[in-house]
């Protein structure tokens, strides 16, 4: 079979087309043939070493992270899935390689697709709706009735996570450019700033919680807007000590992190805030409840650009840049 590899590290983005074995599947995996694979950021973090501290591969690498696609064979010991099924997923950490015309998956990662939904729309949501989930539930336990506000909320992540806060019954603030003014009030946002034209730490203040899109430059204004015990979780910025506990990460990164996140923490603690740090993890009991939301609410992806497998460089190209607004998809 196909596959999107990389030999080594490199900030270059440029990864091989090779043939490679078809994956041998354990008793409790399942052979998904794709059809398409969601390509984001985070795939470029993976191609350029920049994530290996928390994520580390063997190399060669094949890289992806998030797909869709039809079960080929199941393990001995599947219960769930069957030959047939139409199914979508993120990838556990541990197994990337959605960029490949199959993968071995766990079924624990795995959920049947929306029905309203393609094998391309299927494709871009995994890794966002699942981050918005965990980010929502896991880590900031958000309650309904709250204010929530997510910076650069225009984006692939903004057309998951903005649907999912409302129907936790939160009030949800988002920014960005005023070409994606209308689609994020569409889906459900309460409020939206555009931030050529204003300061949202000018306007904001007493938020309950932030979901950080941006990065480190945006921390200390975004702690800033909210109240005193208020949270925010990054998906950016970077791990602290706390996220190395919860992940049971060795004693070593647990110092590493604990001093990496020491001056966001800091920030964090002068206003009597939480910061914390995310890292989506692969989560099929989620992704079975998020396929509820987007059947229930007829949700839709934000897709971008779409591209075929042969061009995969072009598609990370259009992600490195970030400037895609929405998902960039392959297919297969």
């Amino acid at each position: 079979m196909k596959a999107a590899q990389i030999q080594k590290y490199s900030k270059e983005i440029r990864v091989e087309l090779n043939d490679i074995d078809l994956p041998q599947i354990n008793s409790h995996e399942v052979l998904v043939k794709v059809k398409a694979a969601g390509v984001n950021p985070l795939d470029i973090l993976n191609l350029n070493g920049s994530v290996r501290l928390i994520a580390g591969y063997k190399l060669p690498l094949t890289l992806g992270n998030e797909l869709s696609g039809v079960i080929e064979a199941v393990g001995d010991e599947v219960l769930k899935f069957k030959v047939g099924d139409p199914v979508y997923t993120r990838l556990p950490l541990h197994k990337i390689g959605a960029f490949a015309e199959y993968a071995a998956v766990n079924e624990a990662a795995l959920s049947i697709m929306p029905d309203n939904l393609s094998f391309n729309e299927a494709a871009a949501v995994p890794l966002t709706a699942l981050t918005a989930y965990q980010a929502l539930h896991d880590v900031l336990h958000a309650q309904p009735n709250k204010k929530l506000f997510i910076p650069g909320g225009t984006g692939g992540f903004g057309a998951m996570a903005i649907p999912m806060a409302k129907s936790m019954g939160l009030y949800v603030i988002t920014s960005g450019s005023e070409r994606g003014k209308s689609r994020t009030l569409s889906i459900g946002a309460d409020q939206f700033i555009n931030y050529k034209t204003e300061n949202y730490a000018d306007i904001l203040s007493n938020i309950d919680y932030v979901i950080d899109t941006l990065g480190s430059k945006e921390i200390k204004a975004e702690l800033g807007i909210l109240k005193p015990q208020g949270k925010l979780v990054s998906l950016k910025a970077g791990p602290n000590y706390r996220f190395a506990v919860d992940n049971h990460f060795p004693m070593w990164k647990k110092a590493l992190f604990g001093l990496a996140g020491a001056r966001f923490d800091s920030l964090a603690r002068k206003n009597q805030n939480e910061y914390r740090f995310l890292f989506v993890q692969a989560n099929g009991s989620q992704l079975q409840e998020i396929t509820k939301l987007v059947e229930k609410e007829n949700i839709k992806p934000s897709i971008d650009a779409t591209y075929s497998f042969n061009d995969m460089n072009k598609a990370l190209l259009k992600v490195s840049t970030g400037h895609s607004q929405g998902k960039v998809i392959v297919t297969f």
